[in-house]
């Protein structure tokens, strides 16, 4: 496979998945950082760390647009909901045991 076709699938996978995410506004970010380690907000800050590193200007609000299909506080007022004292936990667990992993 040529490198121009990667890149080609490589972004259709990333526009599936934030397509899939906006579409999934039931799965809360503290769910998918407890069973995957990353989040919806991981995903706009690591596309604006890759827009920086080529020199193009983005804040964390304009990539987390991208990401959640609309202003992230409007976001968080429609779809977001209070994290139970389980989830906390076991969020808390999990960035205890992957400190300094990444």
């Amino acid at each position: 496979m040529d490198d121009q076709t990667r890149l080609e699938l490589e972004a259709a996978a990333f526009r599936r998945l934030v397509s899939h995410l906006q579409g999934r506004t039931d799965v809360q970010n503290i769910d998918m950082m407890n069973l995957a380690g990353f989040c919806r907000n991981c995903l706009s800050r690591w596309y604006a760390e890759a827009a920086e590193e080529r020199g193009i200007a983005m804040g964390k609000e304009a990539a987390r647009e991208i990401v959640y299909g609309m202003p992230y506080a409007d976001w968080k007022a429609k779809h977001q909901t209070e994290a139970s004292d389980a989830q906390k936990a076991a969020f808390d667990t999990a960035f205890r045991e992957n400190v300094g992993k990444g």
